[in-house]
């Protein structure tokens, strides 16, 4: 178990010799191995002579069997202990999975057939069943050419429909991997985690089991190929770059930043003079950072392992192997270690998001007692330098947040004058301009009417909220017979149109089926650009499929539409539904992984069914300074709020995929609308079309 002891404790005149506090039963290898000259961390300038035994036995008296770190060949090892592999399988050195503690949970789980209920990161119901998960463990090394687009070599017994040989579902794992393919596979991940959930809520919370929707995404696309940078690797990661969040940790197994799904050291084997040694990849530190060093450069880290014996109530030193023994000989060996750090999420209390913060390497190690009165390792890691910023940018946000310190370049702190239920601030350190032009700042829609007023609207009976799996809610039937969100308030699938609650429904203001109303949700910073003008960015880092807020101003009539189409020409600050645009890419999950049926195609440009312009250039929202992007991070959806007279038309922004904070969202304006201007693209994308509108 991770221990994320994050104190910025150094070592101290009263700390604890390790030779006194450990018993580190000696290294079995293929020849001894003694300390170098002159190296005392973990090594008493007096100890005990090292006793050398063979990988397997014979073992001296009193010798007991130790974890193998260093696994022989094949052709030394006993008859017995050879892999039994498929035609062309190859594994290279790495500890076995019978060590793993999740694999036995997992096989335990799986033979008792039993049905845990807990708390999770997930946010879905607390009635999903979770399956043995099959994929390899984090530690055994495949080679690159074990997941290509052939096929995976192990059979499944997962109960979903694989498709071994789709080329819809697999990708190109090459040892170069770009940003795109790592995005598109944690996209593939939350897109089907997203949809686990959502099918689970409709379910009798009676019916027991475990939240671990994670867990089943990621043991689906495993066990379909789905996965980039297989091989394990000292330093950066191809495709991941500093700075991308992920809101689970299967997410980094999957592309490859972290190998292991429960434990905060990955490890890996490495030859040195002829001889196997472990050494550390990456680690994540989950804990909270007040007391880290402040310009975030430095970070105290505690080793996995020891804590309290809750049955016996005996306080447990933590001791010098595996993860531990692994960042031991990092520092000796000087080889950089990827660091992530976790952190609390803002959206969801249970949840976590970790970032990568990039490449540092361990200065010094030493002991100290614990919390628990153990005594736990302590790791000094030191951030490499001329990296991009990271974890800084998490520091600094929290600073402005307890209001320490003025942001650089503020204009105003709240742009909105207390109109939304969160600050919006206004920045501009590029150039002397002290604003946008004037606007009356407002959250919604002015001169709306219903989109059926020729109808009466017959808003939901629910009492409380409306649950999932609810045949008798007539909002969900409006759905398609599902909530088209999550319990995180994350939209789970791409529509051509959401119905949500509203005014003539019973159900209360908290209701799911109203996650796009009652303000922001995360805070926003319209910023000054280098050449666009101004634009908008959050704090917070946003899941994919997050709320992020509506376009507010006032609606144009279509008899208008041609009176004012010269004005709406030159206007930069209008929003036109009627253009095309593209779907979001790989916004929604692959049926076929889920045993589901095959959607049916449609055009991959989009108009949308219920056009509506809206001109915010005198009265409006934050949403009229999202620029255009020709690889967006967001994509707009109508929404419909059920009124007494009527079916209201909101237009509303999610995130298509995880974006991390201060990053700028850009949404695809789309081509040929109404107003059939074009204006040249300054967007930057590899994908650019040059144009827009």
């Amino acid at each position: 178990m991770e221990r994320g002891l994050d104190s910025d404790s150094v070592p101290s005149p009263g700390s604890f010799d390790k030779s006194k506090v450990l018993d580190v039963k000696p290294l079995r290898c293929l020849s001894p191995v003694f300390p170098p000259q002159g190296f005392t961390s973990f090594y008493p300038p007096q100890g005990p002579p090292f006793v050398y035994a063979p990988p397997f036995g014979p073992y001296p008296s009193g010798f007991t069997a130790f974890y193998p770190f260093c696994v022989p060949p094949e052709h030394q090892r006993p008859p017995e202990q050879h892999p039994q592999t498929t035609s062309g399988a190859t594994n290279q050195a790495g500890p076995s999975r019978k060590s793993s503690k999740f694999h036995d949970l997992q096989e335990e789980s799986a033979t008792k057939g039993d049905s845990v209920r807990s708390v999770t990161e997930d946010g879905c119901s607390d009635n999903l069943k979770q399956p043995a998960l099959q994929f390899s463990h984090p530690n055994v090394h495949n080679t690159d050419a074990e997941a290509t687009s052939s096929g995976v070599r192990q059979k499944s017994k997962s109960s979903y429909k694989r498709l071994r040989n789709s080329q819809e579902v697999r990708l190109s794992l090459a040892a170069s991997v770009d940003t795109e393919s790592v995005e598109t596979i944690v996209m593939k991940f939350d897109a089907i985690r997203r949809r686990i959930c959502q099918v689970e809520d409709a379910k009798d919370p009676a019916s027991g089991g475990t939240r671990r929707a994670d867990l089943r995404a990621g043991a689906i696309l495993m066990n379909n190929g789905l996965r980039t940078n297989v091989k394990k690797r000292i330093g950066a990661v191809s495709g991941v770059e500093i700075g991308d969040i992920f809101f689970f940790r299967m997410e980094m197994c999957l592309v490859g930043l972290h190998g292991q799904s429960m434990a905060g050291i990955d490890y890996t084997s490495l030859k040195f003079n002829e001889e196997e040694e472990h050494v550390a990849v990456s680690i994540v530190s989950s804990g909270g950072y007040e007391g880290d060093v402040d310009d975030g450069d430095v970070l105290i880290y505690s080793g996995q392992g020891g804590n309290t014996n809750k049955k016996s109530k005996e306080v447990v030193d933590q001791k010098l192997e595996r993860g531990n023994l692994a960042l031991e000989k990092s520092l000796r060996r000087g080889n950089e270690v990827r660091v992530i750090r976790g952190m609390k999420d803002v959206g969801n209390s249970t949840g976590k998001v970790y970032i990568y913060d990039g490449l540092y390497k361990i200065k010094e190690s030493w002991t100290e007692k614990g919390k628990s009165g153990g005594n736990v390792f302590k790791y000094k890691l030191i951030r490499e330098p001329g990296q991009a910023a990271g974890f800084a940018i998490w520091k600094s946000i929290q600073v402005w947040k307890e209001g320490f310190t003025a942001r650089r370049g503020l204009i105003l702190p709240d742009l909105t004058s207390g109109v939304e239920n969160l600050p919006v601030s206004l920045v501009n350190d590029v150039d002397d301009e002290k604003g946008p032009a004037y606007f009356s700042y407002f959250p919604g829609l002015k001169n709306a009417k219903p989109v059926n007023s020729h109808e009466y609207s017959f808003g939901c009976k629910c009492k409380g909220v409306c649950s999932s799996g609810n045949r008798d809610c007539s909002c969900i039937k409006k759905n398609g017979g599902d909530i088209p969100y999550i319990a995180t308030r994350v939209l789970v699938s791409w529509k051509p149109v959401i119905h949500e609650c509203g005014p003539s429904c019973q159900c209360q203001p908290h209701c799911l089926n109203r996650a796009s109303q009652n303000g922001l949700k995360v805070r926003l910073e319209v910023f000054r650009t280098k050449d666009r003008g101004w634009g908008l960015r959050s704090w917070d880092p946003i899941r994919a499929g997050g709320f992020i807020c509506e376009y507010a101003g006032e609606v144009i009539e279509k008899i208008k539409i041609e009176e004012e189409n010269d004005e709406l020409e030159d206007n930069d600050y209008t929003f036109d539904a009627t253009c095309n645009y593209e779907q979001p890419a790989d916004f929604n999950y692959i049926p076929e992984l889920l045993g589901e049926e095959k959607e049916v195609n449609m055009n991959k440009e989009y108009k949308a069914p219920l056009p509506i312009i809206i001109n915010a250039k005198n009265v409006g929202n934050v949403a009229r300074f999202m620029n255009h992007g020709c690889s967006p991070n967001v994509f707009w959806l109508p929404v419909l709020h059920e009124h007494n007279d009527g079916s209201y038309l909101h237009i509303a922004f999610y995130a298509i995929k995880h974006i991390p904070p201060m990053t700028e969202l850009l949404y695809d304006y789309g081509t040929s609308g109404t107003q059939h201007r074009t204006k040249k693209c300054l967007c930057g994308s590899s994908k650019c079309r040059g144009c827009f509108g």
